[in-house]
């Protein structure tokens, strides 16, 4: 008669699926200051141009809080994330939320870019007066505040080690057949390679993208009022939506590559779980590796062998693969 299993063993095997990046926390303060910062910017211009009957700046003022409508997208992502973390219904935890927030920021800047070019090319066909000292005024400004923006976001972009690693839990086996987690914490050791973290990228990108915006213009602008191009103005926003579509499209191809579980061009580490795992009488006979959260991967491994061991000797084989963060192994005899 078995004696079952006692819930201390129980207790002992399971684990939460918590897959955040390690500078989690810190993004998510970062995003709320500058959408603090572009807010209050905002509502100045928007109260300064009501009372002062300047266009330019409630045109700018109201430019600002789509600017910061697109950042709380991100913000959310992180705040959603971190609450949800331990929630069982996510099954390998809301790491990849940032990779959603980061493809859905992808397409708000395309359609920035679509719209700015766009407004371009009816300015060029039908040129507007344009007040140069005010409109560089705005510009300056805006340049300003995208500039404290991006400093506060710098460094933020990749992660240089997960919070914690581990290979799951629990054995077991069936027949010739085994499946199993086992738990393995990499401490602080350094990834051997930057795991990007599309959520603050996309945040990134915004600030910049505006900052962008607001070079362009001062540059247009100056050598306008200089010479009377008034054509420079519009075309320099054909160009900065050129270049913005360029940023979307890459931030899309990333975050949706994650959410899609693409493993990128270039990415090492299938072969460095081949090289751990595989030798004379072990070969892997599938497998599949997935990113859960920046910094973290998760890998499925079928080794065939004609010396089977238990599933934890095999992952303990890969302990030294610094971003494997969830493990299962199923083990076959070799017939």
């Amino acid at each position: 008669m078995s004696a079952g299993i006692d819930k201390a063993g129980i207790d002992a095997m399971e684990h939460d699926h918590v897959f955040l990046g390690t500078d989690h926390a810190r993004n998510e303060r970062r995003i709320w200051l500058v959408i603090a910062l572009t807010a209050v910017m905002m509502v100045a211009e928007i109260a300064a141009g009501t009372v002062y009957g300047s266009m330019a700046l409630v045109a700018d003022g109201w430019h600002m809080s789509t600017h910061a409508s697109a950042l709380l997208i991100s913000a959310l992502a992180y705040l959603f994330a971190r609450r949800q973390a331990r929630n069982p219904r996510f099954t390998f935890g809301t790491g990849k939320l940032g990779d959603l927030a980061g493809f859905a920021s992808a397409i708000v800047l395309a359609l920035i870019a679509l719209l700015m070019a766009w407004e371009s090319l009816l300015r060029l066909s039908n040129p507007v007066p344009i007040g140069f000292a005010q409109a560089i005024a705005v510009a300056v400004l805006g340049l300003a505040v995208n500039l404290v923006s991006a400093w506060l976001l710098a460094g933020g972009g990749h992660v240089a080690h997960a919070n914690h690693a581990h290979h799951g839990h629990g054995n077991h086996g069936h027949g010739s057949h085994a499946h199993g987690h086992h738990h393995h914490g990499h401490g602080d050791h350094a990834h051997h390679a930057m795991t990007g973290d599309n959520n603050i990228r996309a945040a990134y990108l915004h600030v910049i993208a505006d900052a962008l915006t607001s070079v362009l213009a001062i540059a247009a602008l100056t050598f306008g009022s200089l010479y009377g191009w008034l054509w420079l103005d519009p075309l320099m926003g054909i160009v900065g939506g050129l270049v913005i579509a360029n940023w979307s499209w890459s931030l899309m191809k990333s975050s949706g590559g994650v959410l899609l579980d693409v493993v990128p061009e270039g990415e090492t580490l299938p072969a460095e779980i081949r090289g751990a795992i595989e030798t004379e009488d072990d070969r892997i006979t599938d497998l599949h590796v997935w990113q859960v959260g920046p910094g973290h991967h998760a890998a499925i491994v079928a080794v065939l062998t004609s010396q089977p061991r238990d599933p934890a000797f095999y992952k303990g084989r890969l302990s030294a693969v610094e971003e494997l963060s969830h493990v299962t192994v199923e083990v076959t005899r070799a017939a």
